[in-house]
This record gives structure tokens, C-alpha cells and sequence, in this order.
């Protein structure tokens, strides 16, 4: 019980809220592309096809995430994550620049590009992993991390909504270049706060590649084998099989988020014909269904960090991370029955709006149960010179996650199932997926221990 009374050092809070920068930038750029690339450019846009422009918001969400493998490699090997995050930082906001003078496609796949180098180079995640050294704490401070993450993916996705089409909007021209340039502004604003916040709270922590930094547990593995050289010996077998259940875990993600993301383009294509979006007067912005998400996010994170707390304090300890994401996968399965059940019972009429919310709170619910407890679980048991590489493990799965789910829609809601059946679809293979996880649980988590 003493564990869960600790308080978390001030290094993991500064860290934390130097993500609210970066969310906060990204996805007033991620959510700007698809308008901003298919409005006509008489009215500032693109004037390009909805297809490119699915192609271009896909690719900097899978890009974004796979520029993470580049920059574990140089977190792991070369300099330290201290060092690179403000310096990713800096990129990423200059890839946003890029967005606010783009003329044509090139500058977009130019801003994709140098976003997604940016993005690899910050490395937060893994350093907050390093600041909470009890591995007790581990879920309880990710959730709290994830929900000041979703702080600045609301202000992000709630905002930008108005911002081009009100704020920013001049003489019939939309506010994109403005929008962009907030983003780069927001991504400086974060590397200053980086460099004169973070780093005098993070003290050596980050300061050397991950295989100079060596957890507690090593050294003592090391002084019990009398090993002189951490850095070249090779992987033990426990450290072997622990390589095994994150990427195991990582494989178990790619099926949750192509779930999840998939879950967002009926809100967009079906439910845009097939909801009323005016509640009291007033049209919602479908953009709101992502501020709902995080708003959700906000409320969740303390509530599940105060569970996962509770959890780790029972003799028996702590639910595994593969029955947490059993949990999760479930959870997003009830969600598309939800979604089926709206369309059964709205008959000819059309649904109201509203119902969307709980939904979110659904898709919310799944996240918190899986998003933020995979790097946790990378935090506990990666190899410190391996750290960055395994944490890029997560953004691999979001990379093909990315990629496949718009395929998936395709397939199942572009016109072979109808709507009904294609979620029961979708709910069964989250069931079975479900029901693996728990059945499997105990090999699984024989991986990791000692």
C-alpha cells in the first residue's frame, strides 16, 4: 500500500505536460489536411480529390508513428532522448510551416515527411519511463500522462473547427495557413519549454543513449553475473522472452486500432446522411466527435490511473497487461454492437446526434484499458539499450494500423455487408480476439517474469 501513496517526481509532470505541445500542434495539423487539401482554392484550399486527400491524412497518421523506429535507433545508440525531443520538436514545427505556405500537393508530402522525422526525434515516452523507477507506478502514471496528452488534443480538435472556419476566415478565404502556423508556433513554444522546464527537472535522466542507462534491475543482474561490459553482453533469456511479449502486445495492437480508427469514418460517411447533427438550433461539427474522445480521455485518466493503483495493491497484484487488453478489445467490439443497435432501432428516421457520445465514451473506455499501458509495459521490461527501438514497437502497430484500417472500411462498409452486419462483424472478431488474450494469459505473462 505504500506504493501506490508515492507521489510522482516533478520531472514525470513537466515531461507530461510538454505532450500537451505536441497533441495540441498535431492535430490542428492532422485534422486541417482532408479539408484543407480538398477545399476549392478559391476558397484557400487545394482543390484536390477527397481520395488524395485520404491518402495524405493517412499517411501522416502511419508516418508519423514510423518515423518512431528511426528515432529509437539514435535514443538507443547515439544521443540522448533529453536531447533529441526539443530538437524533434523544432523539426516538427517547421514541417507545419511548410503546411501554412503549401501550394500544392509536394508541400504536403514535404510537411508529412518533415513532421514525421520530428515526431521520431521526441522522445517523451521513453523518458518518463526512466523518471518513474518504481514499476508499481508504471500504469497508474501513463494513464495520468495520457490524460494530459488528450488536453491538448482537445483544445486541438475542439478548436480548430472554428478557427479556420470563423477566426481565421477572411473575405471567403478559409483560415488554413494561420491554423498551420499555430501548430508550428505551438511545437517552439513546447521545445522552449522543454529545454528551461523539463531539463532542469530530468537532471542526467535522458542525457545518455539508452544503453548507457541502465535500470536498477540490470545493474544488479550485473553484479550478480559479475559482468563488466553491460553494453555487449548479450540478452539474457528472460530479457529475450520479455522482447517476445511486447512484440507479441504490439501485434494484439494492430488489430485494436484498426478497430479504433476504423471506428471514426462511418461517423464521417454513414452517420453524416444518417444523423440528425442539429441539436437545439445549433449543427455540430463532426470534428466535436474527436473532442469528445478527448474530453473523455481527460475524465478517464484519472479515474483508470486511480484503478490501476488499486489493482497493484491487492495481494493477489495486478491484472496482466494482456488481460487489460483482452478488456480493451472487448470493450471496442461492445462499441460497434452499439453502433449496430443505433441503426436498428433509428428504422427509416434518422438518429439523433447525441447517441455519438456514447459511443465515444465506449471507444474511450477500450483506449484507456490498452493506449497508454503499452508503454508502461515497454517502460517495465525492455532492455534499456533496446528502450527506444521496443517503444517504436507500439508506433509500428499504429503504422500498419494506419494503413490498413481505411482498406478495411472498404471492405467492410463500402456496399458488400450492410451497415448492421459489417459491425457484428467487426464485434465478433474483437470477441474472439478478446477471448484469446484471457485464455493465453498466463503463458503470456510467464514471459516477462523473472
Amino acid at each position: 500500500m505504500e506504493t501506490s501513496k508515492k507521489r510522482y517526481p516533478t520531472a514525470f509532470w513537466v515531461c507530461s505536460a510538454s505532450e500537451i505541445f505536441e497533441r495540441l500542434a498535431y492535430y490542428l495539423g492532422r485534422s486541417l489536411i482532408l479539408i484543407f487539401i480538398t477545399t476549392a482554392l478559391l476558397e484557400g484550399g487545394l482543390g484536390l480529390s477527397d481520395k488524395v486527400g485520404a491518402n495524405m491524412q493517412a499517411n501522416m497518421t502511419a508516418f508519423s508513428y514510423l518515423g518512431a523506429v528511426f528515432g529509437g535507433f539514435v535514443v538507443d545508440r547515439f544521443i540522448g532522448a533529453k536531447y533529441t525531443t526539443p530538437v524533434g520538436m523544432v523539426i516538427t514545427g517547421i514541417g507545419y510551416y511548410i503546411g501554412s505556405i503549401a501550394t500544392g500537393a509536394q508541400h504536403i508530402y514535404l510537411m508529412i515527411l518533415t513532421v514525421s522525422i520530428g515526431l521520431g526525434l521526441f522522445k517523451n515516452g521513453p523518458i518518463i519511463g526512466r523518471v518513474i523507477t518504481d514499476k508499481s507506478q508504471m500504469d497508474s502514471a501513463f494513464s495520468i500522462r495520457y490524460t494530459l496528452v488528450n488536453v491538448g488534443a482537445l483544445i486541438g480538435t475542439f478548436a480548430v473547427g472554428i478557427l479556420y472556419k470563423d477566426v481565421f476566415a477572411k473575405n471567403g478565404v478559409l483560415g488554413f495557413a494561420p491554423c498551420f502556423k499555430l501548430a508550428a508556433l505551438s511545437m517552439i513554444l513546447g521545445a522552449i519549454w522543454y529545454v528551461f522546464v523539463c531539463w532542469k527537472h530530468l537532471g542526467t535522466i535522458g542525457s545518455k543513449p539508452f544503453k548507457l542507462e541502465k535500470t536498477a534491475e540490470e545493474l544488479e543482474m550485473e553484479k550478480k553475473e559479475h559482468l563488466e561490459d553491460q553494453i555487449k553482453r548479450p540478452l539474457t533469456t528472460i530479457e529475450k522472452k520479455r522482447i517476445g511479449a511486447i512484440i507479441l502486445a504490439s501485434a494484439f495492437s494492430i488489430i485494436f486500432w484498426i478497430f479504433w480508427y476504423l471506428a471514426y469514418l462511418p461517423v464521417y460517411y454513414y452517420w453524416a446522411e444518417n444523423m440528425n447533427w442539429v441539436v437545439a438550433g445549433y449543427t455540430v461539427p463532426a470534428t466535436w466527435f474527436d473532442a469528445a474522445n478527448s474530453l473523455f480521455c481527460i475524465i478517464l485518466g484519472p479515474v483508470m490511473a486511480m484503478l490501476w493503483n488499486h489493482l497493484a495493491a491487492r495481494p493477489q497484484g495486478d491484472m496482466s497487461l494482456f488481460r487489460k487488453t483482452g478488456l480493451g478489445i472487448g470493450i471496442i467490439g461492445l462499441g460497434y454492437l452499439f453502433y449496430a443497435a443505433i441503426d436498428i432501432m433509428r428504422g427509416d428516421a434518422k438518429a439523433s446526434v447525441l447517441l455519438l457520445i456514447v459511443f465515444a465514451l465506449l471507444l474511450t473506455l477500450g483506449e484507456m484499458f490498452f493506449s497508454p499501458l503499452g508503454h508502461s509495459f515497454i517502460s517495465k521490461y525492455s532492455p534499456s539499450k533496446y528502450l527506444g527501438l521496443m517503444m517504436s514497437m507500439w508506433g509500428i502497430a499504429t503504422f500498419f494500423a494506419a494503413k490498413l484500417y481505411g482498406y478495411a472500411y472498404g471492405f467492410l462498409f463500402g456496399g458488400t455487408f450492410k451497415f448492421t452486419n459489417a459491425c457484428f462483424i467487426v464485434a465478433g472478431i474483437a470477441f474472439a480476439s478478446a477471448i484469446i488474450l484471457f485464455t493465453l494469459d498466463k503463458r503470456l505473462s510467464a514471459l516477462v517474469e523473472d
